[in-house]
């Protein structure tokens, strides 16, 4: 499977309109991809709490509908990282109707699944004050052309959630798909959390995270794809970058034949 990441930076002078044909224009650039993953509320903006308003839509809207557009154009499956969504009719169970929603888009150009984020980040300012959390825990088979694997979805924050991802495991999955807008200051842990989940789960960490600075928060980058063995594979660094990685599905599978600490688990 060849995967994509595409760490995307941006600022606060770009609208919209221009950032989203930007980064489909990114996606399009990565034919020959079985899979292409872009990071958090790229078009919302991580930090911008303020703009989440305006910038909010359905799940199917206008950004959803140009990205899939390239993921059907260069026929790979696409992680489009996550946007503010605000569905037409759902008010949600605290009456705020919006919520940190990812999208994975199949290769023909339809939505496979949607995971809105469970842990929200703020300690009560930001996404708790904003944001609906969301409840359920979406694992699915990854469809053609990046066969092979089963992914779990998961959003920046969640990865400090260790629960979160036992969770998918025990629902099968063998690859995590992590978007991020993690800042420079915590970068540190973000990296080894990333290995964290990988090595305690035996499972590939495809992780994607935002550079440049906006709101006046510098962004973290170091996205990266990581083996069950916790071997990093591929990292980015502080700017816009897009790493190339070849994976080979049946790794999990060796790696847990190998050395079976999940048969021991108790708990």
């Amino acid at each position: 499977m060849k995967i994509a990441v595409i760490q995307l930076a941006y600022g606060d002078e770009e609208t919209l309109e221009a950032r989203t044909q930007r980064v489909a224009d990114l996606v399009r650039a990565q034919a020959g991809h079985d899979l292409v993953v872009l990071p958090e509320l790229w078009s919302a903006g991580g930090f911008d709490f303020r703009a989440w308003p305006e910038r909010a839509q359905p799940a199917d809207g206008s950004v959803v509908t140009a990205l899939a557009g390239a993921a059907r154009e260069i026929g790979a499956v696409l992680h489009a990282g996550s946007l503010i969504e605000k569905p037409v009719d759902e008010p949600g169970p605290e009456g705020r109707g919006m919520w940190n929603t990812s999208v994975l888009i199949g290769a023909d150009g339809r939505a496979v699944a949607r995971y809105r984020k469970v842990h929200r980040f703020g300690f009560g300012t930001g996404e708790p004050k904003l944001l609906e959390a969301g409840e359920d825990i979406v694992v699915v088979d990854l469809p053609a052309p990046a066969t092979g694997l089963r992914a779990g979805l998961s959003t920046c924050y969640d990865a400090r959630f260790p629960e979160l991802y036992r969770a998918q495991l025990d629902r099968g999955a063998e690859l995590f798909l992590v978007p991020a807008a993690w800042p420079a200051a915590r970068v540190e842990a973000w990296r080894l959390l990333l290995r964290a989940r990988a090595i305690e789960n035996q499972c590939f960490v495809v992780a994607c995270n935002t550079a440049g600075t906006h709101a006046g928060i510098e962004m973290g980058g170091h996205s990266a794809v990581i083996d069950p063995w916790g071997q990093v594979l591929a990292e980015a660094g502080t700017g816009e970058e897009v790493l190339s990685v070849q994976i080979d599905p049946a790794v999990v599978a060796e790696a847990r034949e190998k050395f079976p600490v999940l048969a021991d688990r108790r708990l």
